[in-house]
């Protein structure tokens, strides 16, 4: 596990020791630059990534990748100027610098209090493109190949991806204050196309975290990805046409909180409150949603893809309560929007890169556990869907409007499941949904490691996790009547 002294240590000898800039040159400048700011910072970057693909039987692609650079960033009231570049010398620091500084040219600002220190461990340092070999996750994904299509003689085709990365980042405040962190990250995916009586269907899996390659390359890892993988697609050859109509959902714990995350929580970010242009903008203390519901976002579960020891802001991760038994309690904020609304920085200000501003986005965002049973859940229902896995989805942050195509899922017929479906599509808005919640189980899980976020260009890690949940009603998009 690593420190903050650790993390210093290393990003110093990245960014300072045998380059074109000391530490003290970079202060200076950074003190220059936000001399008239109300905030700011300097966010300096190493990243090292890598991508393999089998398909087939073939490497479809490969590479590897290595990035350096800084982003400089100062804040006057709600402007802020921002450069950045991918060489870090003292002569790109200093043009930066003279860029940023307008912003606050004639601002007589008072300099925010930076950050509070963290020791917090919540991942290793580990650089986990070491472990093992190129030639080694190569030959493992050949591995997975053949076990795959030994498993079923209906496996028609697979596709096999392994990435991983590690960031070392080091912020600079301009009082002198400086955090670092290691981040490690990676990523395994199968998918399988099986084919039967001349019908084919698709299944996939995933898994990932903050942490080396070992939990992934681990047997008993990539053999239960591909056997769910295979699972999966084997109940979509069995499927029939989807419903359509408004009825009442079950949704699956784990990976089905992705429609929490995209249909609520982007609602619950500072940015768009700060702007009112979020579905619960001036709703702070009124209930949104129906008792027993609470939302979390947390960045500081352990080795999870969503956490972070700080966020880019130098700002350490916290578990931040965004709605209370129904009633909205909190909103995520980076640095900038939490000064403006008067609250507290949440330490969730992130980017995507050096070449980004930070902005508030989420880590890991959960809801939290009731004490219905799945069973008591799917005997309440005399005729809707049993939503256990999503695939792709879109929102209107404005509206909470939603749309998600769900990649397995049942009918619940009497009280009982029944076929599996396929082309459901969940259709509501976030705020209307978070009144439909009718039972909360009492299985709360997390994604097994997969989850993006995009938002406003840039895309981050991120987690999610729910109870099973029974909405009272959804629109379902489907193609029987």
């Amino acid at each position: 596990m690593q420190d903050l002294d650790t993390a210093l240590s290393v990003t110093d000898g990245l960014f300072f020791e045998g380059h074109d800039i000391t530490q003290d040159a970079a202060a200076h400048i950074l003190r220059g630059a936000l001399a008239r700011a109300d905030d700011g910072e300097l966010f300096l970057e190493y990243r090292e990534s890598e991508s393999i693909v089998l398909d087939d039987g073939r490497i479809r692609s490969a590479g590897f990748d290595t990035t350096r650079g800084f982003g400089l960033r100062a804040v006057a009231g709600e402007a802020a100027g921002y450069a950045h570049a991918d060489e870090i010398s003292e002569a790109a620091l200093k043009r930066a610098a003279a860029t940023v500084s307008s912003v606050a040219s004639g601002h007589s600002g008072i300099a925010a209090a930076p950050p509070q220190a963290t020791n917090t461990r919540l991942y290793s340092p580990v650089n986990p493109l070491g472990d093992e070999g190129f030639a080694g996750r190569t030959a493992l994904l050949s591995e997975i190949d053949a076990y795959a299509r030994g498993k079923d003689s209906r496996v028609k085709q697979v596709s096999a991806g392994i990435t991983g990365e590690w960031q070392a980042v080091q912020i600079m405040r301009a009082d002198g204050t400086r955090v670092a962190d290691l981040r490690p990250l990676v990523r395994f995916n199968v998918s399988l196309v099986v084919e039967q009586d001349g019908k084919r269907e698709t299944g996939s899996y995933g898994l990932g975290g903050r942490h080396d390659y070992s939990r992934l390359v681990a047997p008993q890892a990539w053999k239960h990805a591909v056997d769910e993988a295979l699972r999966q697609a084997l109940v979509n050859l069995t499927s029939v046409a989807a419903p359509a109509g408004e009825m009442p959902v079950v949704l699956g714990a784990g990976w089905p909180g992705i429609l929490l995350h995209e249909a609520i929580g982007h609602g619950l970010e500072g940015d768009f409150n700060r702007k009112k242009t979020s579905a619960f903008s001036g709703l702070m203390g009124q209930r949104i949603a129906s008792p027993g519901v609470t939302v979390v976002d947390d960045g500081t579960l352990p080795d999870r893809r969503g956490s972070i020891t700080v966020d880019d802001e130098g700002t350490p991760s916290s578990r931040t309560t965004l709605i209370e038994d129904g009633i909205l309690v909190g909103f995520m904020q980076d640095r900038l929007n939490a000064r403006l609304m008067g609250e507290r920085a949440t330490g969730n200000g992130r980017r995507q890169s050096y070449a980004h501003a930070p902005m508030p986005r989420m880590t890991n965002t959960v809801m939290l556990s009731g004490t219905a049973s799945v069973d008591e859940m799917i005997a309440s229902v005399s005729r809707g869907i049993y939503a256990v896995n999503f695939g792709g989805g879109q929102v209107d942050i404005t509206s909470g409007k939603f749309v998600f195509s769900a990649s397995e899922a049942y009918m619940i017929e009497n009280g009982k499941l029944g076929a599996p479906v396929k082309g459901a599509t969940l259709i509501g808005n976030g705020p209307d949904a978070l009144t439909k919640v009718e039972m909360i189980g009492s299985d709360m899980a997390l994604d097994p490691g997969i989850g993006t976020c995009g938002k406003n260009g840039q895309g981050v890690p991120v987690g999610v996790g729910q109870p099973t949940l029974k909405l009272s009603g959804l629109t379902v998009g489907g193609t029987a009547a």
